[in-house]
Protein backbone atom coordinates (compact mmCIF):
# COMPACT_ATOMS: atom_id res chain seq x y z
CA UNK A 1 0.00 0.00 0.00
CA UNK A 2 1.44 3.38 -0.91
CA UNK A 3 1.88 6.29 1.63
CA UNK A 4 0.29 9.39 0.72
CA UNK A 5 3.10 12.47 0.67
CA UNK A 6 -0.02 13.84 3.32
CA UNK A 7 0.78 10.64 5.12
CA UNK A 8 4.30 10.31 5.14
CA UNK A 9 3.95 14.10 6.34
CA UNK A 10 1.86 13.25 9.48
CA UNK A 11 3.94 10.34 10.33
CA UNK A 12 7.22 12.67 10.53
CA UNK A 13 4.97 15.81 12.09
CA UNK A 14 4.14 12.59 15.10
CA UNK A 15 7.25 11.21 15.81
CA UNK A 16 8.62 14.82 16.37
CA UNK A 17 8.05 14.64 20.35
CA UNK A 18 9.96 11.01 20.58
CA UNK A 19 12.98 12.75 18.53
CA UNK A 20 13.10 15.76 21.08
CA UNK A 21 12.74 12.97 23.77
CA UNK A 22 16.29 11.15 22.38
CA UNK A 23 17.71 14.39 21.10
CA UNK A 24 21.51 14.35 21.89
CA UNK A 25 21.54 11.02 23.46
CA UNK A 26 23.50 7.80 23.07
CA UNK A 27 21.17 4.70 22.12
CA UNK A 28 23.44 1.31 22.63
CA UNK A 29 21.98 -1.18 19.82
CA UNK A 30 23.08 -4.56 20.06
CA UNK A 31 22.25 -6.44 16.70
CA UNK A 32 21.88 -10.49 17.39
CA UNK A 33 23.60 -12.93 14.78
CA UNK A 34 20.01 -14.14 14.54
CA UNK A 35 18.19 -10.79 13.88
CA UNK A 36 20.60 -9.92 11.17
CA UNK A 37 19.12 -12.58 8.93
CA UNK A 38 18.91 -11.89 5.20
CA UNK A 39 20.59 -8.89 3.91
CA UNK A 40 17.81 -6.72 3.17
CA UNK A 41 16.76 -6.48 6.62
CA UNK A 42 20.74 -5.89 7.57
CA UNK A 43 20.38 -2.90 5.09
CA UNK A 44 17.27 -1.74 6.33
CA UNK A 45 18.73 -1.58 9.97
CA UNK A 46 21.43 0.49 8.47
CA UNK A 47 19.22 2.65 6.89
CA UNK A 48 17.56 3.14 10.51
CA UNK A 49 20.83 3.57 12.51
CA UNK A 50 21.72 6.46 9.78
CA UNK A 51 18.19 7.61 10.54
CA UNK A 52 18.54 7.89 14.29
CA UNK A 53 22.23 9.81 13.47
CA UNK A 54 20.60 12.50 11.37
CA UNK A 55 18.03 12.79 13.94
CA UNK A 56 20.47 14.16 16.56
CA UNK A 57 20.70 10.56 18.49
CA UNK A 58 24.05 8.94 19.18
CA UNK A 59 23.40 5.13 17.89
CA UNK A 60 26.43 2.67 19.00
CA UNK A 61 25.96 -0.49 17.47
CA UNK A 62 26.99 -3.59 18.89
CA UNK A 63 26.87 -6.70 16.82
CA UNK A 64 27.02 -10.94 17.38
CA UNK A 65 27.32 -13.16 15.05
CA UNK A 66 26.69 -17.02 16.43
CA UNK A 67 25.39 -18.47 13.03
CA UNK A 68 28.50 -16.33 10.87
CA UNK A 69 30.94 -18.01 13.47
CA UNK A 70 29.40 -21.45 13.45
CA UNK A 71 29.10 -21.33 9.33
CA UNK A 72 33.17 -20.83 9.39
CA UNK A 73 33.72 -23.01 12.23
CA UNK A 74 32.06 -26.19 9.77
CA UNK A 75 33.81 -24.63 6.98
CA UNK A 76 37.26 -25.33 8.71
CA UNK A 77 36.58 -28.09 10.02
CA UNK A 78 36.60 -26.96 14.08
CA UNK A 79 33.49 -29.22 16.21
CA UNK A 80 32.24 -26.85 18.48
CA UNK A 81 31.19 -27.76 21.81
CA UNK A 82 29.15 -25.89 24.51
CA UNK A 83 28.77 -25.98 27.75
CA UNK A 84 26.01 -24.41 30.23
CA UNK A 85 24.95 -22.85 26.81
CA UNK A 86 28.17 -20.54 26.04
CA UNK A 87 30.56 -21.72 23.17
CA UNK A 88 33.61 -23.17 24.59
CA UNK A 89 36.38 -21.30 22.85
CA UNK A 90 39.94 -23.28 22.76
CA UNK A 91 42.53 -21.23 20.92
CA UNK A 92 41.73 -22.25 17.47
CA UNK A 93 37.80 -21.30 17.93
CA UNK A 94 39.10 -18.29 19.30
CA UNK A 95 40.78 -17.76 16.10
CA UNK A 96 37.80 -17.85 14.29
CA UNK A 97 35.80 -15.96 16.45
CA UNK A 98 37.94 -12.47 16.23
CA UNK A 99 38.51 -12.94 12.06
CA UNK A 100 34.48 -13.34 12.12
CA UNK A 101 33.18 -11.19 14.24
CA UNK A 102 36.26 -7.83 14.33
CA UNK A 103 36.52 -8.89 10.23
CA UNK A 104 33.98 -9.84 8.11
CA UNK A 105 31.07 -9.18 10.02
CA UNK A 106 32.23 -5.95 11.42
CA UNK A 107 33.16 -4.56 8.27
CA UNK A 108 30.18 -5.67 6.52
CA UNK A 109 27.85 -3.87 8.70
CA UNK A 110 30.02 -0.72 8.46
CA UNK A 111 29.47 -0.89 4.49
CA UNK A 112 26.17 -1.13 4.86
CA UNK A 113 25.85 2.43 7.03
CA UNK A 114 28.43 3.86 4.97
CA UNK A 115 26.14 2.88 1.68
CA UNK A 116 23.19 4.28 3.42
CA UNK A 117 24.93 7.97 3.81
CA UNK A 118 26.52 7.17 7.25
CA UNK A 119 29.70 7.08 8.60
CA UNK A 120 30.51 3.98 10.89
CA UNK A 121 33.84 3.22 12.17
CA UNK A 122 34.18 -0.60 12.93
CA UNK A 123 36.00 -1.64 16.33
CA UNK A 124 36.43 -4.00 18.84
CA UNK A 125 36.97 -4.21 22.64
CA UNK A 126 40.63 -4.45 22.23
CA UNK A 127 40.60 -0.91 20.05
CA UNK A 128 42.23 1.92 23.05
CA UNK A 129 41.35 -0.94 25.69
CA UNK A 130 38.02 -0.46 25.31
CA UNK A 131 36.67 -3.00 26.86
CA UNK A 132 39.26 -5.23 29.09
CA UNK A 133 37.82 -8.49 29.94
CA UNK A 134 38.33 -11.17 32.96
CA UNK A 135 38.47 -14.89 32.06
CA UNK A 136 34.24 -16.28 32.49
CA UNK A 137 34.18 -19.56 34.63
CA UNK A 138 30.68 -21.03 35.05
CA UNK A 139 29.33 -23.39 37.72
CA UNK A 140 26.51 -26.09 37.22
CA UNK A 141 25.25 -28.81 38.89
CA UNK A 142 26.18 -32.59 37.61
CA UNK A 143 22.96 -34.26 36.80
CA UNK A 144 24.34 -38.09 37.98
CA UNK A 145 26.16 -36.95 41.45
CA UNK A 146 24.03 -33.61 42.39
CA UNK A 147 27.75 -31.73 42.53
CA UNK A 148 28.62 -28.65 41.90
CA UNK A 149 31.16 -28.61 39.21
CA UNK A 150 32.97 -25.54 37.19
CA UNK A 151 33.64 -25.56 33.68
CA UNK A 152 36.40 -24.18 31.96
CA UNK A 153 35.03 -21.84 28.89
CA UNK A 154 38.58 -21.34 28.05
CA UNK A 155 39.13 -17.92 26.06
CA UNK A 156 35.37 -16.60 27.01
CA UNK A 157 35.63 -13.15 29.27
CA UNK A 158 32.85 -10.74 31.02
CA UNK A 159 33.63 -7.45 30.96
CA UNK A 160 35.75 -6.25 33.97
CA UNK A 161 36.58 -2.63 33.24
CA UNK A 162 35.46 -0.34 30.14
CA UNK A 163 37.00 2.85 29.24
CA UNK A 164 35.09 4.86 26.93
CA UNK A 165 37.98 7.31 25.40
CA UNK A 166 37.35 6.72 22.19
CA UNK A 167 33.90 6.23 21.92
CA UNK A 168 34.25 9.79 23.28
CA UNK A 169 36.03 11.15 20.46
CA UNK A 170 33.71 9.66 18.71
CA UNK A 171 30.63 10.49 19.40
CA UNK A 172 28.39 13.54 18.32
CA UNK A 173 31.03 14.20 15.86
CA UNK A 174 28.25 12.46 12.81
CA UNK A 175 30.03 9.46 13.22
CA UNK A 176 28.90 5.87 13.75
CA UNK A 177 30.63 2.96 15.91
CA UNK A 178 30.06 -0.20 15.05
CA UNK A 179 31.59 -2.55 17.75
CA UNK A 180 32.47 -6.35 17.57
CA UNK A 181 32.42 -7.92 20.86
CA UNK A 182 36.02 -9.32 21.44
CA UNK A 183 37.95 -8.02 24.33
CA UNK A 184 40.98 -7.42 25.92
CA UNK A 185 43.03 -9.31 28.25
CA UNK A 186 44.68 -7.54 31.34
CA UNK A 187 47.92 -9.81 30.65
CA UNK A 188 47.64 -8.45 26.16
CA UNK A 189 45.58 -11.72 25.25
CA UNK A 190 41.85 -12.08 23.88
CA UNK A 191 38.78 -13.04 25.10
CA UNK A 192 35.51 -13.83 23.56
CA UNK A 193 32.90 -11.80 25.23
CA UNK A 194 28.47 -12.42 24.58
CA UNK A 195 27.02 -9.80 22.15
CA UNK A 196 24.70 -8.87 25.00
CA UNK A 197 26.73 -8.44 28.21
CA UNK A 198 29.48 -6.38 25.72
CA UNK A 199 26.57 -4.48 24.97
CA UNK A 200 24.96 -3.98 28.16
CA UNK A 201 28.94 -2.80 29.75
CA UNK A 202 29.27 -0.53 26.56
CA UNK A 203 25.93 1.57 27.26
CA UNK A 204 25.99 1.42 31.41
CA UNK A 205 30.14 3.14 30.98
CA UNK A 206 28.15 5.67 28.41
CA UNK A 207 25.09 6.18 30.56
CA UNK A 208 22.66 5.69 27.48
CA UNK A 209 19.32 6.62 27.20
CA UNK A 210 18.42 2.99 25.55
CA UNK A 211 19.91 -0.05 25.39
CA UNK A 212 17.92 -1.95 22.24
CA UNK A 213 18.83 -6.07 22.47
CA UNK A 214 17.41 -7.00 18.96
CA UNK A 215 16.77 -10.53 18.91
CA UNK A 216 14.62 -12.94 17.09
CA UNK A 217 11.65 -13.20 19.50
CA UNK A 218 9.19 -10.31 20.36
CA UNK A 219 10.35 -9.62 23.79
CA UNK A 220 9.74 -11.09 27.41
CA UNK A 221 6.22 -13.17 26.99
CA UNK A 222 4.04 -13.75 29.79
CA UNK A 223 2.79 -17.71 30.70
CA UNK A 224 -0.11 -16.79 28.20
CA UNK A 225 2.73 -16.52 25.41
CA UNK A 226 1.35 -12.76 25.25
CA UNK A 227 4.08 -9.89 24.95
CA UNK A 228 4.96 -8.04 28.21
CA UNK A 229 4.68 -4.11 27.39
CA UNK A 230 7.28 -2.89 30.71
CA UNK A 231 8.60 -4.20 33.18
CA UNK A 232 10.68 -2.90 36.31
CA UNK A 233 13.73 -4.61 37.70
CA UNK A 234 11.86 -5.85 40.42
CA UNK A 235 8.92 -7.66 38.37
CA UNK A 236 11.49 -9.27 36.17
CA UNK A 237 13.42 -11.09 38.94
CA UNK A 238 9.90 -12.17 40.22
CA UNK A 239 9.18 -13.01 36.38
CA UNK A 240 12.82 -15.18 36.56
CA UNK A 241 11.61 -16.78 40.03
CA UNK A 242 8.41 -18.01 39.52
CA UNK A 243 9.81 -19.57 35.66
CA UNK A 244 7.43 -17.08 33.78
CA UNK A 245 11.47 -15.90 32.10
CA UNK A 246 12.61 -19.01 31.72
CA UNK A 247 15.81 -20.69 29.14
CA UNK A 248 17.58 -18.19 27.06
CA UNK A 249 15.21 -15.35 28.33
CA UNK A 250 17.22 -15.06 31.92
CA UNK A 251 20.76 -14.21 30.68
CA UNK A 252 18.88 -11.61 28.74
CA UNK A 253 16.70 -10.17 31.44
CA UNK A 254 19.85 -10.24 33.56
CA UNK A 255 21.76 -8.44 30.88
CA UNK A 256 19.13 -5.82 31.04
CA UNK A 257 18.78 -5.28 34.96
CA UNK A 258 23.24 -5.39 34.87
CA UNK A 259 22.49 -2.50 32.28
CA UNK A 260 20.17 -0.86 34.76
CA UNK A 261 22.39 -0.93 37.56
CA UNK A 262 25.26 0.16 35.52
CA UNK A 263 23.47 3.51 34.90
CA UNK A 264 21.73 2.97 31.64
CA UNK A 265 17.62 4.42 31.53
CA UNK A 266 15.81 2.18 29.76
CA UNK A 267 16.37 -1.34 28.17
CA UNK A 268 13.99 -2.98 25.41
CA UNK A 269 14.21 -6.45 24.44
CA UNK A 270 12.71 -6.38 20.96
CA UNK A 271 12.40 -8.78 17.44
CA UNK A 272 15.04 -7.56 15.59
CA UNK A 273 13.56 -9.24 12.25
CA UNK A 274 10.57 -6.87 12.50
CA UNK A 275 11.48 -4.36 9.66
CA UNK A 276 12.19 -0.40 11.41
CA UNK A 277 12.05 -2.39 14.68
CA UNK A 278 13.95 0.18 15.98
CA UNK A 279 12.38 2.74 14.62
CA UNK A 280 9.40 1.94 16.13
CA UNK A 281 10.86 1.30 19.56
CA UNK A 282 12.28 4.80 19.86
CA UNK A 283 9.52 7.13 17.48
CA UNK A 284 6.25 5.69 18.40
CA UNK A 285 3.94 5.54 21.23
CA UNK A 286 3.50 1.67 21.48
CA UNK A 287 6.77 0.83 21.07
CA UNK A 288 8.24 -2.70 19.84
CA UNK A 289 8.96 -4.74 22.51
CA UNK A 290 9.27 -5.30 26.32
CA UNK A 291 10.71 -2.38 28.12
CA UNK A 292 12.58 -2.71 31.33
CA UNK A 293 13.22 0.04 33.89
CA UNK A 294 14.52 0.74 37.38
Amino acid sequence: MDVTPFEQARILAEALPYMQRYDDKTVVVKYGGHAMGAEHLAREFARDIVLLEQTAINPVVVHGGGPQIEAMLKKVGVQSQYAAGLRITDEKTLEIVEMVLAGSINKQMVGYINEAGGRAIGLCGKDGNMVVARKLTRTVIDPDSAIEKVIDLGYVGEPETVDTTVLDQILGRELIPVLAPVAAAANGGTFNVNADTFAGAIAGALRAKRLLLLTDVPGVLDKSKQLIKELSVDDARRLIADGTISGGMIPKVETCIDALERGVEGVVILNGTVPHAVLLELFTELGAGTLIHA
